[in-house]
């Protein structure tokens, strides 16, 4: 009687999970949800914690931002909970960490590092070309966004991108009132300290406009009130 040794063993048991790791994803997740981190338990399933197509997108990318990975969205449906998330990412970080020379640094992305506008225009084009799929050269800095092809969904995904390089919180829309790379790098060049202030200035022109601003996380509480004197 032949002996099949697959059949007595045993199941293989995954690592742990470091702790640091699973929750940086946590609070990735929140950020993309609008939760509190401790409102998330990373074993349900993502669907059930609100994680729709068009959100898997900006989270999804906002981990491959943070971590230099190259994880693809429908990871999400083989790994359905940010637990089971977690070893999928160790494992592509492992990858990437394999891979010769490494994950390159954007320029002026650095610890301390004030970026400069044309730093962040290059990084910028660096990223949306990756994200169509082109040559960095094919993208045009004055081009329209709608007119390069970005959509709502890779829009998110290049919005959550700049968020994670630069530390900001901007959303999505932002690319509506900035309409292109040049005008998006002045926007991140003024938010992080650099550079002339953005060309386009919103102009609220009543209170619920204002008040709409705050809600959406377009501008803080204390640069509401500093408007308020302005509206007298």
């Amino acid at each position: 009687m032949s002996y099949d040794s697959t059949r007595t063993r045993p199941p293989t048991t995954l690592a742990p999970v470091p702790d640091e790791l699973l929750a940086e994803l946590v609070d990735m997740l929140a950020a993309v949800l609008h939760l509190k981190s401790e409102k998330i338990d990373p074993r349900r399933t993502f669907r059930s914690l609100g994680l729709d197509s068009l959100l898997t997108v900006e989270f999804v990318a906002t981990v491959n931002a943070r971590y230099g990975t190259d994880v693809k969205p429908d990871a999400l449906f083989d790994q359905p909970t940010p637990l089971a998330f977690a070893h999928h990412v160790i494992r592509e970080r492992a990858v990437r960490d394999d891979a010769p020379g490494g994950t390159p640094v954007p320029p002026g992305a650095g610890p301390g590092e004030v970026p400069a506008r044309e730093a962040v225009l290059d990084v910028l084009r660096e990223e949306l070309a990756r994200i169509l799929c082109c040559d960095p050269w094919e993208v045009g800095p004055t081009a329209a966004f709608n007119v390069l092809g970005i959509d709502s969904i890779l829009g998110a995904q290049f919005m959550a991108t700049i968020n994670e390089i630069y530390g900001l919180r901007e959303r999505a829309v932002t690319l509506y009132e900035h309409p292109n790379l040049e005008a998006m790098a002045a926007y991140v060049v003024s938010l992080t300290g650099s550079g002339p202030a953005p060309s386009r200035t919103p102009d609220f022109s009543d209170l619920s406009d204002l008040l709409d601003a705050v809600r959406d996380d377009r501008i803080s509480v204390d640069q509401a009130l500093a408007l308020l004197p302005r509206r007298a």
